[in-house]
């Protein structure tokens, strides 16, 4: 990594928890319910549905609460930014209202476990806020609180916050919460195997057939069950073409570590482009984790300089000692703000989905294993009209069409021009056209020159290099690859091939 670029390459979570080992599936499985991956939502659902006496496989392609989940901000809220007044005017009250039960109702459910079941997660009540520094932005502000208040949540509007710097006005919710996501997911996943019930990591899922039972295919065998939750993060296998309507999104961050405590909130300014939350180590002291700078998915450019600027913002604001960590994570957005959780179709009677939580997981993540569990017990939730993936609304038809223009953009106009491949310096990647063809070319600080096909093995989008993480991205629905060709993201599901 070049010398500018700050803070240890590994998030906080993955960096202070035990790695996982769970075994890879065996042959011949039959289970009630599978769980096709080992983040919040899954681990969420898998835990609720073996509470309930059905047994679950949770199948996971590397290690569980290694992705996403493992790269998280991990804050616990139902504030997601400015959103009430949003819901209100384009869903309805009735809609706005069920969504934030849902999310106060997810932090409770959290609180509940970690209480019951003695979770040392670091586990704190929290109030969160969304401020503004700008004037302009003093009217939304306002809308938002009257909004959620009308909602019945815990809304106040205010002109100063626990924040070391000015803002115009925020909106702060109370009895909130924070933790760390790996010690809370790492406690559930301990209590998930036995009595039929398994985790199986470095196990793939490439296809489900729906049916009676469902047939999982993976890259290790075939597992049959009554019902199967797709919680991948971005769906595979997409018969629903939930790759047309989410935007996969990518953001970065920082842990510092200041001269003096940080601000004791969550805190996140009303463009989603800076968040705040404190988060204490083993050692007594506690960093701030500081967010932003974020990009469409593929199309973040110099990310090296993203981190940069997130740093030079912070340095501006804060009394920063030292950058501790950095990482970056990928978010998948929804026209309309509201997940998709619910069955994959109209007409899928044993196949779910749970996606598109908007950059808000811990709560959404938790609504889903709540709402599907549900609907796989029981039929119903009051919830499920809400997430329900199959919904249109006639206000986001022009969004999405945007959103796929842009896709299409990239499908067509994205072209390889002839380059020299002597051009690409040690630590760097280009795709080059050269006389056998397209290459994405990557040489390492050795001068090793790495050739792969610069082709996503999704639909066929051309890859961007990413510096700051040294892998390949696809612009069109984020699927990311290693410098040898390995699946990073989904909802790719093979390799590059090597050139």
């Amino acid at each position: 990594m070049p010398k500018s670029l700050p803070g240890r390459p590994v998030s906080l979570w993955l960096d202070t928890t035990p790695e996982t080992g769970f075994p890879p599936l065996p042959e011949g499985l039959e289970v009630d319910v599978v769980v096709v991956g080992g983040g919040l939502a899954g681990l969420t659902a898998a835990t609720l549905l073996k509470e309930a006496g059905r047994t679950v496989a949770v199948l996971e392609a590397g290690r569980i609460v290694h992705g996403v989940t493992g790269h998280t901000t991990a804050k616990i809220t139902a504030l997601h930014t400015l959103i009430y007044d949003h819901l209100i005017r384009h869903a309805g009250e009735a809609k706005a209202r069920a969504y934030g039960e849902a999310q106060q109702a997810a932090i409770e459910q959290v609180a509940a476990r970690v209480r019951d079941k003695a979770i040392d997660c670091d586990f704190v009540r929290s109030d969160a806020y969304t401020y503004t520094e700008s004037p302009e932005e003093k009217g939304r502000i306002e809308a938002e609180v009257e909004a959620a208040q009308r909602l019945g949540l815990p809304a106040t509007y205010l002109e100063d916050t626990p924040l070391p710097f000015p803002v115009e006005a925020a909106v702060r919710f109370d009895g909130q919460a924070r933790f760390h996501p790996r010690k809370y997911l790492l406690a559930l996943a301990r209590d998930l195997p036995g009595e039929g019930s398994h985790i199986f990591e470095a196990t793939r899922v490439l296809d489900v057939t729906p049916g009676e039972p469902c047939q999982v295919t993976t890259d290790r065998g075939r597992v049959a069950a009554r019902d199967v939750i797709v919680a991948s993060h971005f769906p595979f296998a997409d018969k629903a073409l939930f790759a047309s309507r989410l935007q996969p999104h990518r953001s970065y961050v920082l842990a510092l570590r200041l001269d003096g405590p940080p601000p004791d909130g969550l805190f996140i300014d009303t463009g989603e482009n800076f968040s705040l939350r404190p988060q204490p180590l083993p050692d007594g002291d506690t960093l701030l984790l500081v967010g932003g700078e974020g990009h469409r998915a593929g199309e973040g450019g110099d990310t090296v300089a993203r981190y940069q600027r997130l740093e030079v913002w912070a340095r501006g604001r804060l009394p920063v000692r030292a950058v501790e960590y950095r990482w970056s994570t990928q978010d998948n957005f929804t026209v309309d703000r509201i997940p998709y959780i619910g069955p994959t179709t109209q007409h899928s009677r044993h196949l779910y989905v749970a996606t598109g939580f908007n950059g808000w997981g811990m709560t959404n993540g938790t609504v889903a294993g709540m709402l599907l569990r549900d609907l796989i017990l029981e039929g119903d939730n009051p919830w499920a009209a809400v997430f329900d993936p199959s919904r249109m609304n006639l206000n986001d038809v022009p969004e999405l069409v945007r959103q796929n223009a842009r896709i299409a953009a990239h499908l067509v106009a994205d072209r390889v021009h002839r380059t020299d491949p002597d051009t690409v310096g040690p630590g760097e990647g280009k795709v080059v056209h050269t006389l056998h063809g397209n290459v994405a070319l990557y040489r390492d600080e050795a001068g090793l020159i790495h050739r792969l096909s610069p082709v996503c093995t999704h639909m066929g989008c051309i890859l961007h290099w990413n510096p700051a993480e040294r892998s390949w991205d696809c612009p069109c629905h984020g699927s990311r690859f290693g410098v040898g060709g390995e699946v990073l993201h989904g909802p790719a599901l093979r390799p590059l091939e090597k050139k």
